[in-house]
């Protein structure tokens, strides 16, 4: 239908008079006044004479400009008004024919018998009473004028069109009998040929149904259930034992009650149609006595024998053999088996039905019967069921089909649907190689892949939607070919897509323009819901001229078996993926780089390129990386792997105390920074130690990550917050295991369509690709433990004093723990000397009280305070800086020197007390 309005061509514009040229014409007066002035020859007074005689030219040069210019206007404006007309005549034919192709008289049905539903009428149902003057869709802007406005009447009115009225209200045609009595057959006939007997029953007397003709009819019996029942009779009869009424009647009689429709006929084909609304003049059909025998003969014929069977197996049909194409009978027409050949009239192909109308059947059966005449090596399948996961189960034991993806396995569909791109790239690649244009020419065989609810996946993977339109795009010649089951193409199927599969077959859908856009027409919506219209499908070819009707064969299990059977022998298709990555792989199995810089991490899986590299690290030109995950997802077993591949590597032991002195020595550059630095658990080392020395260790981490410049670091973690994040964040590479919510797996840096909360462990997200992290036991390469305690203290000085609560207690152990001591409490007038070291014991607030004593052991001795009177440090150490990390309650005290400064003792006496 055209949208646009019919632009009408403005009334021309009178041409303007041209301006008389008197400037022009002075000149030569003028001019030759002068010259005769000067010359004094009365001849130069003849130059004087141009002057008017151009005037007088330019006149008539104007006057004629004119003329050429109106004839010229005049003769555009006729042609756009022919042009206009032609228009309007071209779009009144389009529109009458459409009204005609949707409203068929019975001229009209029997030039082009129309496609029934099974549907079930309503009163709503219209009938074609005659044509005549309808209102148009067409309009006209442009011009105002009388015959613009008399050009815009005419838009608006379509002659000779379909006029249609409720059939629930009734039809009373009154007129002379031999003319209401045509009048009368020619609506019951249509009727007939429009709707099939299980929709609509004629009834009324018999002997009347005779008398016109119409007894022969297939829809004159009882009425069905479900179906419409018109009663055919005299208006005497009344409205009575049926649904709509057509009745007839003289010119005089009156209308029964509740007919809303009389059609006074005064003469054949010239009638007056009333309704509440209108009174119109039309032309009504009619059909003789002999023509309805004719018509009814032929409709009962046609309904003896079913146009189509009521269920057919996939046994029943003959499949055809092709050396060129995929043909595969795939169910029974009206007159034969109908064979779809998806190399030949696809290379693509789109099934569309609604739940329960057997379109998993119809894949089935489709690939089956493909299956039947080709072997593994002409042809394999790739089956996406997004239904549930069963649909195809049934197809598993055939060899030609070399895989099943499923919605049940989420992770697995993606890497599978993925992989098709590469097999693209590998067909293309093989093509090349042969110097073939084709598959045929290059050995390879055909791979048609199935979906079974298309929608679904696309609404769970929305971005594989391309990999499919690039399939669509290249897949004639590479031998790929999609058929594509959903339940609805509007919105799924985009235009780049569909515009490649020209295959369409559609069982029935829910609303006409999903029918229209599949096959043309409305006839897949007009298809009758239930189980009789289960496997009744619409087929349209891209040679056929409308659609097709077809029940689909059924596949049993088994005609499976015999399938299989036949191709026993015959090697299974190869699956166009890779295996997936196993859920363990130890480093043996790899191809460890024990040798250079390259460190393996494990094994990638790239299922776009069909590749499946080992992850290497490249010691000393690499950053680093972190790995982050929950507990028990393999962090630990990733560093244990790569330790055993370079045993010269720091790794960093969980103790407080130890990393911090590792860290410390590499700062103060008493030790190199090495070419490998691990850590496990990064963010729980610097948690376990109090705010301030945890504040100071990541500081060193941040200094030693930042300006180690040959050194790589692996370093893990569960959480990449806090003092810890600033860290990891130095790193640029990132390794994501399973986390504990999908909040934890965005906040560390991945996408939450990447979050699995089933990932097994030592699976992680590694550079935009599964990787299976390498494993190794932990009795082939332990990770560190707790540093061993250094040497117990022993008194290095005459005089030593010892800060800690309990005094006491402490004195009485520390006696007996260093008998070669002389352990006693502070006393002010106890001699500081003796024949043997002292120790002298007291709380803080005691050392307070006798500071003097307290400097003169500074000055000459040495200092000792427990690591539970930090505050202390501060208080009578006089030390600013932060100590090193010791433990509380395991015996470690800060011993402070003259010469040595601050460093970490332990005391075996006192672990466990004071």
């Amino acid at each position: 239908m055209d949208s646009l309005p019919i632009v009408l061509p403005a009334e021309p514009v009178e041409p303007k008079r041209p301006p008389v040229p008197f400037m022009a014409a002075l000149v030569p007066v003028v001019a030759g006044v002068i010259l005769w002035l000067v010359t004094g020859a009365l001849l130069a007074l003849c130059f004087s004479a141009l002057g008017p005689v151009m005037v007088c030219a330019s006149l008539i040069d104007g006057a004629r400009v004119r003329r050429v210019a109106r004839t010229r206007a005049r003769s555009e404006h006729d042609a756009a008004w022919a042009q206009a007309e032609d228009d309007l005549r071209r779009r009144h034919a389009d529109e009458r024919e459409r009204q005609r192709r949707r409203f068929p008289d019975v001229a009209g049905c029997l030039a082009e018998p129309p496609l029934r539903s099974a549907e079930p009428l309503d009163r709503d149902v219209v009938i074609v009473v005659g044509s005549g003057d309808r209102p148009s869709t067409v309009r006209a802007t442009g011009a105002d004028s009388t015959r613009a406005r008399e050009f815009q009447e005419r838009c608006g009115t379509l002659t000779d069109a379909p006029v249609t009225v409720p059939l629930g209200g009734g039809v009373c045609v009154r007129g002379a009998a031999p003319v209401r009595a045509a009048v009368v057959r020619a609506l019951a006939a249509q009727l007939c040929l429009r709707f099939s007997p299980a929709q609509l029953a004629l009834t009324g007397e018999r002997d009347a149904l005779a008398a016109l003709g119409l007894d022969g009819f297939p829809h004159v019996s009882a009425a069905r259930h479900g179906g419409l029942r018109v009663r055919i009779g005299s208006a005497s009869e009344g409205v009575r034992d049926a649904d709509a009424v057509i009745c007839f009647a003289g010119l005089d009689e009156d209308v029964p009650d509740g007919v809303t429709t009389v059609l006074d006929v005064t003469e054949p084909r010239r009638a007056e149609l009333r309704t509440p609304s209108t009174v119109l003049r039309v032309e009504a059909e009619g059909v003789s006595f002999d023509q309805a025998c004719g018509i009814a003969a032929s409709a009962a014929a046609g309904a003896e024998s079913p146009a189509l069977p009521d269920s057919i197996a996939l046994a029943d049909l003959s499949q055809p053999t092709s050396d060129a194409g995929l043909p595969a009978a795939l169910g029974r027409g009206e007159s034969d088996d109908v064979v779809l050949d998806i190399v030949e009239d696809g290379p693509h192909a789109i099934v569309t039905g609604t739940t329960g109308t057997g379109k998993s059947e119809l894949l089935v059966s489709w690939v089956s019967a493909i299956a039947a005449t080709h072997g593994p090596s002409e042809v394999s399948f790739v089956l996406a069921d997004f239904k549930g996961g069963t649909a195809f189960e049934p197809l598993r034991a055939l060899p030609q089909v070399a895989a099943v993806i499923t919605d049940l396995d989420d992770a697995g569909a993606r890497r599978g649907v993925s992989s098709l791109t590469a097999e693209l790239r590998r067909r293309e690649s093989a093509l090349a190689s042969a110097g073939a244009r084709d598959v045929g020419s290059a050995g390879l065989s055909r791979l048609v892949i199935v979906v079974d609810e298309f929608a679904a996946l696309v609404q769970e993977h929305p971005d594989l939607a391309a990999v499919f339109t690039d399939i669509a795009a290249r897949g004639r010649a590479l031998g790929m070919h999609l058929i594509l089951g959903t339940q609805r193409a509007s919105g799924v199927i985009r235009d780049a897509l569909a515009a490649n599969c020209p295959l369409r077959v559609s069982l029935r859908v829910a609303e006409a323009s999903e029918s229209r856009l599949m096959l043309g027409t409305d006839a897949a919506a007009e298809l009758a819901g239930g189980a009789p219209s289960r496997g009744l499908a619409l087929v349209r070819r891209p040679q056929d001229a409308g659609p097709c009707a077809m029940r689909v064969a059924l596949t049993s299990p088994g005609d499976l078996r015999l399938i299989a059977a036949r191709w026993a022998t015959a090697e299974p298709a190869a699956s166009p993926w890779l295996a997936p990555l196993p859920h363990v792989i130890a480093l043996r199995e790899l191809h460890a780089h024990r040798g250079g810089d390259a460190v393996v991490l494990g094994r990638a899986d790239v299922p776009e390129r069909q590749q499946q590299p080992e992850e290497i690290l490249l010691v000393g030109q690499q950053r680093g990386l972190v790995v982050l995950g929950a507990p028990g997802t393999g962090r630990t077993s990733l560093l244990r792997a790569i330790a055993a591949q370079r045993p010269d590597a720091l790794w960093m032991p969980h103790d407080g105390e130890a990393a911090w002195d590792a860290l410390h020595a590499i700062a103060e550059g008493k030790r190199d920074a090495p070419a490998l630095v691990l850590c496990d658990d990064l963010d729980a080392q610097l948690a376990q130690l109090p705010p301030e020395f945890a504040q100071v260790l990541a500081h060193r981490w941040e200094h030693l990550v930042r300006s180690a410049a040959g050194t790589t670091f692996v370093l893990t973690a569960a959480r990449c917050t806090g003092p810890a994040g600033r860290i990891l964040d130095l790193l640029p590479a990132r390794a994501l295991l399973r986390m504990p919510s999908r909040v934890e797996h965005v906040a560390a840096g991945g996408e939450a369509s990447g979050f699995d909360s089933d990932r097994r462990p030592g699976r992680a997200l590694f550079g935009g690709r599964e990787v299976q992290l390498a494993w190794v036991g932990e009795q082939e390469v332990p990770a560190p433990t707790l540093a061993m305690d250094p040497a117990p203290w022993a008194p290095r000085a005459d005089v030593s004093a010892l800060v800690t609560p309990a005094a006491q207690a402490v004195v009485h152990r520390l006696a007996q723990a260093y008998p070669e001591c002389e352990v006693r409490p502070v006393a002010p007038e106890a001699p500081v000397r003796g024949d043997r070291p002292v120790l002298l014991v007291a709380e803080a607030d005691t050392w307070q009280r006798n500071w003097a004593l307290w400097q003169r052991v500074r000055d000459t001795g040495e200092a000792l305070i427990r690591a539970e009177c930090a505050a202390e440090l501060r208080q009578l150490g006089g030390v600013r800086e932060t100590p090193p990390y010791a433990r509380t309650h395991a015996g470690r005290a800060w011993s402070l020197t003259a010469d040595a400064g601050i460093t970490r003792v332990v005391i075996p006496a006192l672990v466990g007390g004071g």
